[in-house]
């Protein structure tokens, strides 16, 4: 796992300009750093060895010195991709999976990517045809970002060490801003910043003479079914899974696991122990409030196991965090990012490498929207104006608990969605429910921002890949659009920068693009089944796991931040958001946060998602546009708690 950045430019880069980007991206690679300079490319890397500790450096090259890259990453399949090279004629200098790339490329190009299994973002300088070439995996599991002024182009893994040389003003893209409001991610290839753009997942970008080429490499396919029996499916799928768990746990370093206590991580446990044979440290958070605390779960998990388990309970300290982690994040994010990121604190000062359990909702259908579409469904078949005359009325009157999933949010929720008729359009809205509505907007913009964005529905992103996809079954339908959107623009980027922040490297197993194929190739029976999800998971996970285990309903990994906000957070609320830029610069309207402050305080909505979403903007742009350092706004946080 690294950090890379680089920079092409008709005056040669110079080292100091290197370094500075480096700089930046320190916390990537603490083990490491190296630059290569020659003509008018420059190539930088920040390394955390975890493969060929001492043989490993970059950036690296092929014997004669005319390929060179700088990787981010791991490919599992290096050891075999290796022999094959051997056998017509490479010679190797390291044990590194990065050298693998080098010689893949001298054989295929930049099509190499087509052959590489695992996570990666990398970038390769061909001096023979002068020709920069970036790629980022399939899935999205490591970041890359660039820019271009029209002479000199800059990438970096984080957006924060092209800012380190970009002579690119620092710009709001406001449709961004209108994404993130409702999506709680920015859609590649955006990003908060005008001028400022991502790698798509599964993309190719070639620079050569001041022009960008992007090309597609890969795409998920749900069209090809597997028509075989349970039992024989069952048996495919438990091989599938520990090859996929095998591969992952190459490594000269040691290697833990994150345990929240749910099935995905809790099957990496079992499946590792029992089958493998190898016992790794578990790493649960825990909290206080009962209704958000799996602790116990992850006990049991780990006590059936007899693995090492290291738990820590967090509080509402952790909003002092805050502006250092939407300083690793480079934009602003949701709650998730804070539980992450004190799982991943907990887990680097024991290994620097960790197991976890991303993508395994994707995988097999795990979250509570893929399996409500029935009753939704029927909730539709009342009279629309039964609904919204004498429900709606009532779903207002009472209070929301705060608890995690409370009944009267997940009422709500239903009762919002059955407005929708169209199923790509309802999806697209399932999540938007939580954050910010187009409608939510209308309120909350002023008419001049509203002018400038409200011509569009941020929803349209996950509805477009929702009708993509080469299947007519909604289940399918709906694991596609998470998989090229909510994915990788969202959970892949929290993993990725939160475990990065504490010199961590996190592997997802679910994550193989092997497995995920062979997955999408399932009829969704197997995935929903009579109103469950995870069906042909739990039935695999029979055979690991209690019963108590199995058969939990999915609860996720969140912290009770509604519950700290009205204890002890008024004043933090008042002062970072009545008071925020987008307020005093117009942007957006004081009396619509004030009333959303006002609500989650008296107990009448649970708004926490949408403040803590304003509360990290606010905080996002004090440190990016006002220079205030993480350090200086977490004492003012702390002046207010």
């Amino acid at each position: 796992m690294c950090g890379i950045c680089g920079k092409h430019s008709p005056i040669s880069p110079k080292p100091v300009e290197i370094y500075g980007m480096l700089e930046k991206i320190a916390h990537r690679g603490p083990d490491d750093e190296g630059i290569y300079i020659k003509g008018p490319i420059g190539l930088g890397n920040r390394r955390l060895s975890v493969i060929d500790i001492l043989g490993g450096k970059q950036p690296m090259s092929n014997e004669d010195e005319k390929i060179w890259i700088v990787n981010n990453g791991e490919i599992y399949n290096y050891k075999q991709l290796r022999q094959e090279l051997e056998q017509k004629g490479h010679h190797f200098r390291t044990e590194s999976d990065t050298e693998v790339i080098v010689h893949m490329y001298e054989e295929m190009g930049e099509h190499c990517v087509i052959k590489l299994r695992g996570m990666f973002a990398f970038a390769i300088w061909d001096d023979n045809q002068q020709k920069l070439v970036l790629a980022r995996d399939r899935l999205g599991q490591k970041p890359l970002f660039y820019t271009f002024d029209g002479e000199s182009f800059l990438f970096a893994s984080e957006l924060k060490a092209l800012l380190a040389e970009s002579q690119q003003a620092r710009k709001l893209d406001y449709i961004s801003l209108h994404y993130y409001l409702s999506l709680r991610f920015i859609p590649s290839p955006r990003t908060m910043l005008e001028n400022f753009w991502k790698l798509p997942p599964a993309h190719i970008l070639i620079y050569r003479d001041g022009e960008i080429y992007l090309e597609r490499y890969w795409n998920l396919s749900f069209n090809e079914k597997l028509d075989q029996s349970e039992s024989v499916i069952l048996e495919e799928l438990r091989y599938k899974l520990l090859e996929s768990m095998n591969t992952h746990l190459v490594s000269d370093v040691p290697i833990g696991t994150f345990l929240s206590g749910g099935l995905d991580s809790s099957m990496i446990v079992a499946m590792v122990s029992q089958d493998l044979k190898i016992s790794l440290p578990a790493f649960t958070i825990g909290v206080r409030e009962d209704s958000f605390n799996e602790s116990p779960f992850a006990i049991q998990v780990a006590e059936h196991h007899k693995s090492d388990h290291i738990q820590q309970c967090t509080n509402s300290n952790i909003f002092k965090s805050l502006p250092k982690m939407i300083w690793h994040m480079d934009e602003p994010s949701d709650p998730i990012a804070a539980c992450i990121y004190q799982a991943a604190n907990l887990a680097s000062h024991h290994v620097k490498v960790v197991l976890g359990g991303d993508g395994g909702d994707e995988l097999f259908a795990g979250f509570d929207r893929y399996r409500f579409s029935g009753i939704l469904n029927t909730y539709r078949l009342l009279p629309y104006l039964f609904r919204q005359k004498w429900i709606e009325p009532v779903l207002n009157y009472f209070p929301d608990s705060f608890a995690y999933k409370s009944t009267t949010q997940k009422m709500r929720w239903i009762h919002r969605l059955s407005t929708y008729s169209n199923p790509a359009e309802r999806y697209a809205e399932a999540t938007c429910f939580f954050r910010f509505s187009h409608r939510d907007k209308h309120h909350l913009y002023s008419d001049d921002l509203w002018e400038q964005t409200g011509g569009i529905n941020a929803s349209d992103v996950i509805m477009n890949k929702f009708n993509e996809a080469d299947s007519e079954d909604l289940i399918d339908k709906m694991l596609y659009a998470d998989y090229m959107t909510r994915l990788p623009e969202h959970t892949l980027m929290l993993t990725d920068r939160m475990t990065m922040a504490h010199q961590l490297e996190a592997r997802s197993p679910y994550l193989d693009h092997e497995l995920v194929q062979f997955l999408a190739a399932f009829p969704s029976d197997f995935k929903i089944n009579q109103g469950s999800t995870k069906y042909i998971f739990r039935r695999l996970a029979r055979d690991y796991l209690p019963e108590q285990i199995v058969n939990r309903d999915k609860q996720g990994f969140m912290l009770p931040i509604a519950q700290w906000f009205n204890n002890k957070s008024r004043n933090l609320l008042d002062t970072f958001l009545l008071s925020s830029f987008f307020v005093e610069e117009g942007l957006f309207k004081k009396s619509t946060i004030t009333r959303l402050i006002d609500e989650h305080h008296n107990n009448r909505v649970d708004h926490h998602v949408r403040l803590w979403m304003l509360l990290n903007l606010e905080i996002w742009h004090q440190i990016y546009f006002q220079r205030r350092t993480p350090e200086e706004v977490g004492d003012t946080i702390q002046n207010y708690l």
